[in-house]
């Protein structure tokens, strides 16, 4: 049986429209949103990436970008002709195996419904749709801006449920994506996936002594899954920093070279970057109790002191009580704050960028 559409609710009242053209750029019906309320004496650009659901498409996405691009503009309109200021467009597309790219609609289920490679595809589906993002990122002002009449400075990516999972990989994975705002998303496929076998009673998790000793390396989870998860998701791409893989992993004391190697890597994937987690404290299809080692590892990393306090990353989490796998209209506004202030961060660093220049 297919999931609920976790954006059936979130908007009571649909927030008026902007406009919206659609490209095939590198094959992919892209659409792009806010184009034509775009301030034409504005030249700098951000843009926001907006990755659906499992079982969606992208048209679901259209009130987000509407939401967020409204907000934008409004705010740009109390700001001073002559201050550096930066306009907002939204991409949605639909994701791999989903919507006019769906080619095995099996494939986009769960264990419980029929796909028997459900760890396989989905991991596979939100990976690909993590590549996808960074190739439309190279080639989409070549599109909507052949004369160079803007330029685009930012990418923001913001993702629900499945685009959540792929919003996690993609501020990793892109230098230029400088923010992520993940909605009941999750950084742990390994147990995420291990939490759903135990709860589909998979013979590869049941039959293990103790259960689920024999889950990762089967043909539910095979060596292959094991090795991307490793290289791709944020749990593994962190944790396999460590010299073994434990569940202590978060809170062990560390030896010299995986601090060495921890500190790289964050430094190197995460500085001055912001991540926004929401989630549904009653999220049974996607448990925040699986993101919370992670989460709280992940925010005691960037704090002062941390091991990478001085990056500038910032790291925030918030758990709509009673909410479970939905994208609350609560969440909206959350989403459309932490883009204002992520915007207003790219103005500062903009305008202090522009100062040093002139000295």
């Amino acid at each position: 049986m297919a999931a609920l559409d976790p954006m059936a609710n979130t908007y009571p009242v649909l927030p008026p429209t902007v406009s919206k053209k659609t490209f095939t750029i590198a094959g992919i019906l892209t659409t792009v949103h806010g184009l034509d309320e775009l301030n034409r004496s504005i030249k700098n650009v951000a843009c926001l990436w907006l990755l659906h659901p499992r079982l969606q498409t992208q048209e679901c996405m259209e009130p987000l970008a509407a939401s967020n691009i409204h907000e934008w503009n409004r705010r740009l309109q109390r700001r001073k002709k002559d201050e550096v200021l930066i306009g907002l467009i939204a991409v949605s597309f639909d994701q791999r195996n989903h919507g006019s790219r769906e080619i095995n609609k099996l494939a986009n289920e769960t264990w419980k419904s029929g796909d028997e490679r459900h760890a396989q595809d989905m991991f596979s589906i939100f990976h690909g749709t993590t590549v996808d993002v960074s190739l439309l990122i190279t080639y989409l002002s070549s599109y909507i801006f052949p004369m160079s009449e803007h330029i685009i400075t930012d990418n923001m990516v913001c993702g629900v449920s499945l685009g959540g999972h792929s919003a996690w990989q993609c501020i990793l994975h892109d230098a230029r994506i400088s923010t992520a705002i993940i909605i009941i998303g999750c950084p742990d496929y390994t147990s995420l996936m291990s939490d759903r076998a135990r709860l589909s009673k998979l013979d590869t998790w049941t039959s293990g002594i103790p259960p689920g000793s024999r889950f990762l390396g089967s043909k539910d989870f095979p060596q292959g899954l094991v090795h991307a998860v490793g290289k791709y998701d944020p749990v593994g791409l962190f944790m396999g920093q460590f010299s073994t893989r434990t569940d202590e992993n978060y809170t062990h004391p560390l030896s010299d070279r995986e601090k060495r190697r921890l500190i790289l890597t964050m430094n190197n994937l995460l500085r001055g970057k912001r991540i926004l987690n929401l989630a549904g404290g009653a999220d049974k299809l996607v448990p925040y109790k699986l993101t919370v080692p992670f989460i709280r590892w992940l925010q005691d990393a960037v704090a002062p002191g941390g091991l990478s306090g001085d990056g500038g990353t910032v790291v925030e989490d918030i758990v709509f009580d009673g909410v479970g796998h939905e994208m609350s209209p609560g969440m909206v506004k959350e989403v459309v704050r932490f883009v204002v202030e992520s915007l207003d961060k790219n103005l500062t660093l903009t305008k202090s960028s522009l100062r040093q220049s002139k000295i």
